[in-house]
This record gives structure tokens, C-alpha cells and sequence, in this order.
């Protein structure tokens, strides 16, 4: 453990990140540490753009190698995301892993999407397991316990929309891209801006999943009530369907405190489960990442749940909480340190998995428990 936390105080002094936009894409390539790993990864929204990554890819990853005045020779061993995923850009970063391991003959570590995310604050802070993390991001919502480097079991996890797709949708019905200071951000970023300067009580989103006492969490009845009040709203004001509403910022305000009280609800309901259960230590800490994780309103809330329940909260720094190769590169250094063999035994052998749980599943677990709540004060 100790050793893990060396070497984090080492890693964030000479770390190298190099990142090249491709569209709609990035590349990263880290190595890291004395004796370097180095990840390749990649991330895509969209697999109609799968040939610009195998066009990239290698020169990408030579680029990176050329700037730590290294090859590929000098790395000790190759992590690549294998889990979960869109399928083309998997195999995309697989192949060229398995052809940097043949070329090397370095080991191959194999990655999980979510896991990395998870432990990216390891890197950051010193955060000994076991840990709640609850991970929020555009494609993913779950609550989980971090019990070891590979070792998780899940809580709960979104039944439809994640958080920040909802964010994104409700963002493109109020136009916010129409807006300068918004054309070239998500629309989680333009809602967390607009919110800023709007009454988060102005309209009474209802609370998801209320007679569910699960750690499960639903986005779709939230987004479908603010896409009627923005309609209701574009009518009462006779505005173009077009054009920005007046009160978007109040629109935007209500919205997230909507998704913060959901968020919030869930958390609360984890940490009285991991105290009943014991799968917590007396000193809680809960992790928050992925890219709605860096919403500092979000992140405020939670922040007075812990309070309640005498809770550390840890963040990630916002670069590190959206998708980025150096969260797999640490993932793949705790994997290659931890004193346990995580490296493929037959890399020719290794298959991407497009969908995979993050652990084992014992939500069921949550719900014969039906955790009564208290109210909650957020604002």
C-alpha cells in the first residue's frame, strides 16, 4: 500500500500526458513512473469514425513514445481498456496493444473501463480500500465498493438514461449550442453554467424511484418532465422552437438539482447500507467520478450528505473524472505492483467485452434491506 502511494507522489511530478484531439476523439499515451508502463487508449463517440482510429492510432502512441525519449522496449508492461466499450474502438486499441506486446514482448494488462474510473482518485489522494465510489458520467451511472484493485461489488446502477446524456438531451431541447460561450462544450458544462444564474427552486422536478428503496437510479421520468416544461414554457412565452427561453437558466437550475437530489438519495441510501452490512470501514470515504463527477454543484451536494454520515468526499481533479488514457495507465501500474499476476497469460488470447459489470451484483441485497430515509437538506 505504501508502496502504491510512493510512487503516486512520484507519478504526479513526472507524469507525461500527450493528447491528440481526432475528431471525435482523443488519444492518450502515458508513461509513467521510473520504471514506465505505457497505456494506449482511446475513447469514441461515435464507431462511424473507427477508420481514423486505426489510421492514428500507431503514430499517435510513436508521438507519445518520442516525447518520453523512449520506445517501446524500455516500457514494463502494455495496459489496454478491454471492457466495457463501443466494439470497434476496443478491437481498435486491442490489436495495436497485442502488436506492441509482440514487438516487445512485454506483458499485456488488461483494463476495465469502469474500474480505472474508479480508482483514479488513488492517484490523486490517498484513498485505502474499501471505498464507496459513485460513478456518473454520460454513459454510466452506478454505485459501487472499491474492495480491492479488481475487486468491486455493485450497488446500484442506472435502469435507463445516465446523467450526463440526460444533461446533454435537455441542453440541446433550450438550444443552449446556439450560444457562443456553449458551441464548443458538452452540454453538461452549458447547463452547469446557465444554472449559475438561475432558481434551482423555480420548477418542482418530482424525485425518481421514491417507493423504490434500491440504490438504483432512473433519469428518463426527470429528462421526459423537463422537456414538457420546456414546451410549456416555449408556448406560454411564444417563443420559436428555435430560439433560447428567456428563463432557461432557470430551467437549466431546476434540472440539476433535480439530478443532484436523485444522486443524492441513492448516495445516502449506499452509505447506510455499506454501515449495516460492514462493507465499509468506521472511516467511510466515497469516491465521485466520471465526467458529471467535475459539476462543482453536484459535487457540493454530495458534499453535505457525507457531512450527515461523517464521510470523506473525494473528487478527482475534472481532467481526470471525464474518459483519459492516465486513469488506464494507473490502473494498469496498481494492476502490475499490487503483487498479484493481473497480466495475460496468452495475449494473442485476450477479447474485448463491450458489455461487462464492474462486480458482482448485489443490489438485490440493497433491496431486501429497504433503507428508510431522512430527509435530506441540500440547498
Amino acid at each position: 500500500m505504501n508502496q502504491i502511494h510512493t510512487i503516486s507522489q512520484l507519478f504526479r511530478h513526472i507524469l507525461l500526458q500527450r493528447k491528440l484531439s481526432l475528431a471525435s476523439k482523443q488519444a492518450a499515451m502515458t508513461p509513467v513512473q521510473l520504471s514506465l508502463i505505457t497505456e494506449s487508449w482511446w475513447y469514441s463517440s461515435s464507431c462511424g469514425s473507427g477508420n481514423l482510429h486505426v489510421e492514428s492510432i500507431s503514430g499517435v502512441v510513436q508521438e507519445a513514445l518520442g516525447r518520453a525519449s523512449m520506445t517501446v522496449h524500455d516500457v514494463d508492461a502494455v495496459a489496454v481498456t478491454v471492457e466495457p466499450g463501443l466494439a470497434l474502438c476496443l478491437k481498435v486499441g486491442l490489436d495495436h496493444a497485442k502488436s506492441l506486446v509482440r514487438l516487445s514482448g512485454k506483458p499485456l494488462i488488461p483494463i476495465h473501463h469502469m474500474q480505472a474510473h474508479a480508482l483514479t482518485a488513488r492517484m490523486t489522494d490517498r484513498v485505502d480500500f474499501p471505498f464507496l465510489v459513485l460513478l456518473i458520467s454520460g454513459g454510466h451511472c452506478l454505485l459501487t465498493v472499491a474492495r480491492d484493485v479488481a475487486d468491486f461489488v455493485l450497488l446500484g446502477e442506472s435502469l435507463d438514461d445516465a446523467p450526463g446524456e440526460a444533461f446533454d438531451k435537455i441542453a440541446r431541447q433550450l438550444n443552449l449550442k446556439n450560444l457562443p460561450q456553449f458551441t464548443s462544450v458538452s452540454g453538461g458544462v452549458a447547463i452547469e453554467t446557465m444554472a449559475s444564474q438561475g432558481d434551482p427552486k423555480s420548477f418542482d422536478l418530482p424525485l425518481m424511484l421514491t417507493q423504490v428503496r434500491t440504490c438504483d437510479f432512473s433519469f428518463s421520468g426527470l429528462k421526459s418532465q423537463a422537456k414538457r416544461i420546456i414546451a410549456h414554457e416555449e408556448k406560454r412565452q411564444g417563443v420559436s422552437r428555435d430560439d433560447i427561453l428567456p428563463n432557461a437558466a432557470d430551467i437549466c437550475a431546476s434540472f440539476q438539482y433535480g439530478v443532484l437530489k436523485h444522486l443524492a438519495r441513492r448516495v445516502q441510501r449506499s452509505l447506510l447500507f455499506c454501515e449495516l452490512s460492514g462493507l465499509l470501514p468506521k472511516h467511510k470515504t466515497l469516491v465521485v467520478s466520471g465526467g458529471v463527477g467535475s459539476n462543482q454543484f453536484i459535487r457540493s451536494g454530495l458534499q453535505k450528505v457525507c457531512d450527515m454520515y461523517s464521510t470523506q468526499l473525494i473528487c478527482p481533479p475534472p481532467r481526470l473524472c471525464t474518459d483519459n488514457g492516465v486513469m488506464i495507465a494507473w490502473n494498469g501500474m496498481e494492476k502490475l505492483l499490487c503483487g498479484k499476476n493481473f497480466s495475460a497469460a496468452d495475449p494473442e488470447a485476450v477479447d474485448f467485452q463491450p458489455k461487462s459489470p464492474i462486480g458482482e451484483d448485489i443490489s438485490s441485497s440493497v433491496r431486501d434491506a429497504a433503507i428508510k430515509l431522512s430527509p435530506l437538506k441540500l440547498l
